[in-house]
């Protein structure tokens, strides 16, 4: 401490009084540099500015590996095919007669489409006005499910999802303000389909409780959650092209 010509304390005084300006004159002169370099755009990179266009890209990448899986799964099943003997054989037969109850031919016929939303957005606006729960005006991993389950009760042959057919290993979660199917985010509404008997398949999601759950806050005015349903007289469900691979834990010892 230094003392003031009365005898009093003061505090030292240090070289920020010259500091403060100049950190001022370059900070001014970045942002100069920054607006003529940017020309009145945005320098950060767009794609990442909200979630729909996320959610775009990470699809894009995976439609662009699942190209590269579908090639290379040619070439090994050119190679498979150079390889004849009684116990191939076999197994080919039997490999063929698995395919379509797993999978992974197209199956086509009549059955219906069922499609989730979330609450239309003043709906949400107003809830967050009024502190309601949120989450009851979106749709979530296990209000697929749901459906999807009640598919398969009402004798569905195949069920698709956002266009992926669904398999034993199809796995559905929440990620964020999407959901992901079989590591894929997809942003709302989702669009599910069913080849089968129309009205079996609706039977059945009129009797299981948990859709019925949903149909319940789908009529209420508070939360309107999207719920459609549509006999189709034809719905494609494509062959599944993706990894077959199951991954599994181990007890630790």
């Amino acid at each position: 401490m230094t003392e003031t010509e009365g005898g009093g304390p003061r505090r030292p005084r240090g070289w920020w009084r010259l500091g403060t300006p100049l950190v001022v004159l370059v900070s001014g002169a970045l942002f100069a540099i920054s607006a003529a370099n940017s020309e009145g755009t945005d320098l950060r990179p767009g794609r990442y500015t909200d979630l729909a266009s996320l959610v775009q890209s990470a699809t894009d990448d995976y439609a662009a590996l699942r190209t590269r899986v579908a090639e290379v799964k040619k070439q090994v099943d050119t190679l498979t095919e150079q390889v004849d003997d009684a116990d191939v054989r076999r197994l080919r037969e039997q490999i063929e007669d698995l395919r379509d109850p797993a999978g992974l031919e197209p199956r086509s016929g009549p059955g219906v489409t069922v499609t989730l939303s979330d609450a239309p957005e003043d709906v949400l606006v107003q809830a967050a006005e009024k502190d309601l729960d949120l989450d009851l005006l979106v749709v979530h991993q296990q209000d697929i499910q749901a459906v999807v389950n009640a598919m398969w009760a009402g004798g569905a042959e195949a069920v698709v999802i956002e266009g992926q057919r669904v398999i034993s290993t199809t796995g559905i979660k929440c990620e964020g303000n999407a959901v992901q199917l079989q590591g894929v985010p997809y942003p709302q509404p989702y669009e599910i389909q069913a080849v089968g008997d129309p009205e079996a398949l609706r039977a059945a999601l009129d009797a299981d409780p948990a859709v019925a759950a949903y149909r319940e806050d789908a009529d209420d005015p508070q939360l309107q959650v999207g719920w459609d349903l549509q006999v189709e007289d034809r719905i494609e469900a494509p062959a599944y092209t993706g990894l077959q691979d199951i991954g599994y834990a181990k007890p630790m010892r």
